[in-house]
């Protein structure tokens, strides 16, 4: 009697279980990430075969769209926002590397480095200043980016997990900006991530935790300098990289450049 009773509380469970994961299936937020085409979605099996299959088929052998709306092709002011925040993001990425040539991220050399690049090396201060200002540029197109994608009313459904996606690179993008503040190891710097420091360690439950790891230690020194130099030219551009290949992504799926809802 007692393993028919337990036979049935399992039967009941594993009831529950299948209804809770129908649900989830079901709900707004599973759609939003899984859309049409997806192997959740259209009957396939899961197996890693038929997921590479359903990536490779719409990303890889399909990038550019049969056909594109009227409005995504009209001429207006807020046209190719999200192309020029990649476009920036390139740019960044190639004066970066020139100038990582050229740069030692220690205490004692930073600073001299950044001043040798007006003197001592060829379109050096070109360069620095392609890069300060294209950053500048970056952060103001992928805010007025995302205006445009608010004002649209494009992050309704089925976009919404696309707009998730997008604050995420907006704050990437602030993070990538203000790390590379620091790099010069001029008074400026210095006391802008202070604040910045400062600021972060009002973080709720892990804000001692958070201020630690930023600054490596209780004030501003040399390894501070070298672990925002791994974060802005390293750990951030990948996370970049990676939401920025699942936005370009979810825009083909959600049926390409969004407009007037």
């Amino acid at each position: 009697m007692a393993n028919r009773n337990g036979d049935d509380q399992r039967v009941a469970l594993k009831e529950r279980i299948a209804g809770a994961a129908d649900a989830l299936r079901q709900s707004q937020v599973w759609t939003s990430i899984f859309r049409p085409g997806s192997p959740f979605r259209h009957g396939y099996s899961d197996s890693p075969r038929n997921r590479s299959y359903v990536i490779m088929n719409n990303v890889l052998y399909h990038l550019h769209p049969v056909k594109v709306k009227r409005h995504g092709v009209r001429l207006s002011y807020t046209l190719c926002l999200g192309g020029l925040s990649f476009f920036l993001f390139i740019l960044l990425t190639i004066t970066g590397i020139f100038l990582m040539f050229y740069y030692r991220p220690t205490s004692p050399a930073a600073y001299n480095d950044i001043a040798a690049l007006a003197t001592d090396v060829a379109f050096g201060q070109i360069v620095r200043n392609m890069h300060r200002w294209g950053a500048h540029a970056m952060v103001l197109t992928v805010f007025l980016h995302m205006a445009r994608v608010f004002y649209h009313g494009a992050y309704k459904p089925p976009r919404e997990f696309n707009w998730v996606i997008g604050v995420v690179l907006l704050l990437l993008t602030l993070l990538l900006s203000f790390t590379g503040y620091l790099l010069p190891w001029d008074q400026l710097a210095l006391w802008a991530v202070t604040v910045g420091s400062n600021m972060a360690a009002y973080t709720p439950v892990f804000g001692a935790q958070v201020s630690f790891g930023l600054v490596g230690g209780v004030q501003i020194t040399g390894d501070t300098l070298l672990r925002w130099y791994v974060l802005h030219v390293l750990f951030l551009p990948f996370i970049i990289v990676v939401f920025m290949a699942v936005h370009f992504w979810r825009v083909r799926k959600d049926g390409g450049i969004s407009g007037p809802l």
